[in-house]
C-alpha cells in the first residue's frame, strides 16, 4: 500500500485536526489541543498560523463562515478526515506490532 504523501502527521497536526472536527477560530484550537493532548502539547499563535496555512494549502482544512468578524474560523475537510483515519490506522498497526514483540 502506498502511504499518502501528507502522512505521517506530526503530533500537532494530528491534534489540530481533531479539534477541527467542530469549527473553531484559531485561540479555541490552541485550548482544545491542549485539552486532547492532556496538556503535552502546546501551540504558540505563530506554529498554529504556520500549521493552518499549510493545511489549507493541503485542503485539509478550510474556512467557514463565523458570526464573529474578527476571528477566522476553521473545520475539518472530508480530505483532512481521511488523512486522519490514514494516520489513526497506521499509529494502531505500529501498536499492535510494537505489543506483540515486546510481550
Amino acid at each position: 500500500m502506498n502511504r499518502d504523501k501528507n502522512l505521517p502527521l506530526t503530533e500537532t497536526t494530528y491534534y489540530i485536526l481533531l479539534s477541527l472536527l467542530e469549527p473553531a477560530h484559531g485561540y479555541r484550537i490552541m485550548q482544545k489541543v491542549e485539552e486532547l493532548s492532556d496538556q503535552q502539547v502546546k501551540i504558540a499563535a505563530g506554529t498554529l498560523y504556520g500549521a493552518i496555512d499549510n493545511l489549507l494549502k493541503h485542503g485539509l482544512i478550510q474556512s467557514v463562515k463565523s458570526e464573529d468578524k474578527r476571528r477566522k474560523t476553521y473545520v475539518i475537510t472530508d480530505e483532512g478526515k481521511e488523512i486522519l483515519r490514514l494516520d489513526y490506522a497506521r499509529m494502531q498497526h505500529m501498536i499492535k506490532v510494537t505489543t506483540s514483540l515486546l510481550n
